[in-house]
């Protein structure tokens, strides 16, 4: 089973076809895992695009049920993701690449094009997640229940009192639209990006839209586009599309 690591941490993923390189980020929150993209998404992107591009995901680190492990780096829990993210690129020798996710791949991808706005071609955003201001401390509190406990069972060296600073790290003390960069950056962002709303208590419609409206290179898909079979797949059609218009004339891995 494939593994690389990068100082202290130890990351799974797996690829699948061959082409332009596509980062598939899995949703579940910290919990985010490959497996979870088979069992609990409205679409597995290894499975849906695997002719089209050189798809790759990895478990995100210290996600429960997942086989990614190492550290967690309180002070920027964000970057430490982030910094998975793209020394698995780095591992692979990618270099350019495009990218979809799901739920808290929404600020994940943000932050990838934060961190490295030359190497993230076009991204899409499925059902991202966002700040409500009527439910400041679900995030917190989702995790505090369904991703603390089972990670401080099995790893004797985390306690819940660092589970609890790295999620006030990562989301109280950031609070707001999409965690990890302002309104003034996506103003500014010229990548383009793909956003498919949803409208859940994670993952907030008015948030997605407001993305869609500030940046200025964005498009969105249907909404609703996960209440029917017939709506996922246009759905999937159209993030291919978006995905493929934007592929660079020589696809390079």
């Amino acid at each position: 089973m494939p593994f690389y690591e990068r100082g202290e941490a130890r990351i799974y993923y797996e690829e699948v076809g061959s082409g332009f390189p596509l980062l598939i980020i899995p949703g579940g929150g910290l919990n985010s895992t490959i497996e979870g993209l088979r069992t609990s998404h409205p679409f597995n992107p290894l499975e849906t695009y695997r002719d089209d591009f050189r798809c790759i995901a990895a478990d995100l680190r210290n996600a429960n049920g997942g086989q990614s492990s190492g550290p967690l780096e309180i002070a920027e829990p964000w970057d430490m993701h982030s910094d998975d993210q793209l020394g698995l690129m780095d591992h692979l020798g990618i270099d350019r690449f495009l990218v979809i996710g799901f739920c808290i791949a929404g600020p994940m991808i943000h932050n990838l094009l934060r961190r490295a706005p030359e190497r993230v071609v076009a991204a899409a955003m499925m059902q991202p997640s966002g700040f409500r201001p009527e439910m400041p401390n679900l995030f917190y509190q989702n995790n505090i229940t369904g991703w603390g406990p089972p990670l401080c069972e099995k790893r004797p060296d985390v306690t819940m009192e660092m589970v609890h600073d790295f999620l006030t790290s990562m989301y109280t003390n950031r609070a707001d639209f999409v965690f990890t960069v302002d309104r003034d950056f996506v103003r500014n962002l010229q990548t383009p990006i793909l956003i498919a709303p949803d409208n859940v208590p994670a993952h907030p419609y008015e948030v997605a839209m407001e993305v869609a409206s500030l940046a200025p290179n964005s498009e969105v898909t249907m909404f609703p586009w996960k209440d029917t079979q017939e709506h996922i797949d246009e759905t999937v059609a159209h993030a291919r599309r978006f995905l493929k218009t934007h592929e660079p004339a020589k696809a390079t891995a």
